[in-house]
């Protein structure tokens, strides 16, 4: 348990917090990602959940569209003609087929290296539609003010339910997690009116409301935990301006992934936060209310020298708020 002071947030002298920019931009990129999977259906003359119009008349493809160049689903998809697969999905059935076809690199590797190169669980916070249905089980559970376990599964449990996750899909020849995901539950069942996963779904959401706080994509999505081994590769980082912090806790108490990931920063250890947990969400950007911290691009994570730097910076501050 961090030890680290506090400053009273109700404060007259703290400047007040940004206004949401993060989160509105990231609200932005959620429904307009739904919208893209939905759009191509509704043009071709369907309707979403797997239902057409128009009788016996034949009815367009989406994907014969002429003029929308996108179709598909977030597990697979196609873009002017580019096929584009999820990179954990094709890993999947590499294991489940115990085969190799170098298509299916070329297929993931152009999601893969946006994700990676930007920050691995960017996808978590700003596309993933589960991530977006449980921020608003978050405001439900508030305004019904139902009381909820803070961390009830290590956040790094998830990498090994990945791991598992091919496994299994080895022994049984198939891709596993492709049967009951619940990401597959909302733009599947969107698109195509597949209710593969609507159980794991519903329960997640129970969970969520009742027992724990993001428990599934904290500490249990497969997805999760691929995109958190590749989430330390990112060009944007937050970043910690140290002589403006005042140790408030407004950014741990925001945070959406596990405010442990702050810790090192808050602490003095490090300079900018280094766990592939991160999925840049801007949630503690938005709320600090002397702009403390900030997303920067760039590569001073992999320095050795970071650690040095955030320590000999934080300690003058500990020093002088211990006066206090």
């Amino acid at each position: 348990m961090s030890s680290r002071p506090k400053t009273s947030k109700s404060d007259p002298s703290l400047p007040a917090p940004s206004r949401q920019r993060w989160r509105i931009a990231r609200r932005c990129v959620q429904v307009s990602s739904i919208v893209l999977f939905a759009l191509p259906i509704l043009l071709a003359g369907w309707t979403l959940l797997g239902g057409t119009v128009g009788g016996a008349n034949p009815l367009a493809t989406p994907a014969e569209l002429p003029f929308f160049p996108f179709y598909g689903t977030l597990s697979s998809s196609e873009l002017v003609g580019i096929n584009l697969t999820d990179p954990f999905a094709t890993l999947q059935v590499v294991f489940a087929s115990k085969t190799f076809m170098l298509e299916w690199l070329w297929y993931a590797l152009p999601i893969l290296l946006l994700y990676a190169l930007i920050r691995g669980r960017v996808f978590c916070g700003w596309v993933c539609p589960v991530n977006f249905l449980l921020e608003g089980v978050d405001f439900l559970r508030t305004k019904l003010k139902l009381q909820v376990k803070e961390r009830v599964v290590p956040r790094r449990i998830k990498i090994y339910v990945a791991a598992g996750i091919l496994l299994v899909s080895a022994l049984v020849s198939i891709p596993i997690f492709e049967v009951f995901t619940p990401i597959g539950a909302v733009s599947r069942g969107i698109v195509l009116g597949s209710t593969t996963g609507l159980v794991v779904l519903i329960a997640i959401v129970f969970v969520e409301l009742f027992w724990g706080h993001r428990v599934w994509c904290r500490s249990l999505c497969p997805l999760g935990g691929f995109y958190q081994v590749l989430g330390r590769v990112g060009l944007i980082n937050i970043r910690m301006d140290y002589d403006r912090c005042t140790h408030c806790g407004n950014c741990s108490e925001k945070c959406l992934t596990d405010p442990e990931i702050l810790d090192p920063v808050l602490e003095g250890v490090e300079t900018t936060v280094l766990a592939g947990d991160c999925m840049l969400c801007g949630e503690c950007i938005d709320v600090c209310p002397t702009k403390a911290l900030s997303a920067k691009l760039g590569l001073e994570h992999f320095k050795p020298s970071n650690a040095a730097k955030a320590s000999k910076a934080a300690k003058p501050a500990a020093k002088d708020t211990t006066k206090k």
